[in-house]
């Protein structure tokens, strides 16, 4: 009976490939619960499980801790950057597998893989806020769910308050200079982005924060890349790249799609170089950084945004530990 299963499992495994990859369309028919769950645990390289998954506004939590713990001995100055891969699922992260990989690279040297949730609530728990962009990236920088934030879903607008790290390192002192790269209006552009209020709040009081608006993903690499090779580079830079959203929402969220697993591989190119730079950085021995990869939601099929485990699941790939 087993080799029976095994056979049909394979068998519609092969089926859903073939469909997502010659008929362009993310519809994985072996993409269950059940599969997704046995894909998640076989990755061995996390520290934690589903049923512990982090909450995605703890990245926010790394962050001021970072700024307020005292510099380490030899060091000089705070750093930190957030690598953010948009629908990136969970069983997509293959830590090792990309050669000079952003998530490769901090493992090797040391750092931690963790699974997080979006949504507001753990699976199977009913969500509370989109497993969205919008609220994914609002969580993870302003560390509150939808309910405080006002961002339940994309095209809202957030109010000033409560602000994101971007505005609040550079008020309190802790940072000269913050940045925000992405290519997606929904963030500061467009008429109901998240952020337009704050970024006008941030001009009316002449801080020192960036909003980067780039035509696509080589822009937005481009001009973090630019960043952290400046001298005196911004202290906190966040940036976002599309490849890995675009992907599913042109062919399918699931590792079954090569077009998927292409987007994982450019996201996980373009973080190593960012980091290959950074460690490059003349003054980088006297810099205390934080780095941290991680997602705003994952997906299914051709779309996110509901409560299904393959849309809530994402990832964390950090330089530190995360402590609780």
């Amino acid at each position: 009976m087993s080799s029976l299963v095994s056979l049909v499992t394979a068998a519609i495994t092969l089926i859903s490939t073939f469909l997502v990859s010659i008929f362009g369309y993310g519809v994985d028919i072996a993409d269950t619960t059940k599969a997704y769950r046995e894909r998640v645990a076989g990755l061995t390289f996390y520290e934690n499980t589903i049923e512990t998954a982090l909450p995605q506004t703890i990245v926010y939590d790394m962050v001021s801790e970072h700024f307020d713990s005292p510099l380490p001995d030899g060091k000089t100055e705070k750093k930190a950057i957030i690598i953010g891969f948009d629908g990136g699922r969970a069983d997509a992260l293959d830590a090792f597998s990309v050669e000079n990989g952003g998530s490769k690279m901090l493992l090797e040297s040391g750092g931690k893989a963790y699974i997080a949730y979006a949504g507001g609530a753990n699976f199977p728990l009913p969500i509370i806020q989109a497993t969205s962009t919008a609220p994914g990236w609002c969580s993870i920088l302003t560390g509150k769910w939808g309910l405080e934030t006002g961002i339940i879903n994309n095209g809202i607008t957030k109010a000033v308050e409560p602000k994101t790290l971007l505005t609040t390192l550079v008020e309190d002192g802790k940072a000269d200079q913050t940045m925000f790269q992405v290519s997606w209006g929904g963030h500061f552009t467009s008429d109901n982005s998240t952020y337009k209020l704050e970024k006008a709040y941030c001009e009316e009081n002449s801080l020192n924060v960036v909003f980067g608006k780039n035509p696509d993903d080589p822009g937005t690499h481009a001009s973090m890349l630019a960043a952290v090779t400046e001298p005196d580079c911004p202290d906190f830079i966040m940036g976002i790249y599309e490849h890995m959203d675009a992907a599913g929402h042109g062919t399918g969220y699931t590792v079954n799609n090569p077009d998927y697993q292409q987007a994982y591989i450019d996201s996980e190119t373009c973080a190593g170089e960012l980091i290959a730079a950074i460690e490059s950085r003349p003054t980088y021995e006297q810099e205390d950084w934080l780095i941290v990869i991680t997602s705003d939601h994952g997906g299914k099929w051709s779309g996110h945004g509901t409560l299904y485990i393959q849309e809530r699941m994402i990832f964390i790939v950090t330089n530190k530990e995360i402590t609780q």
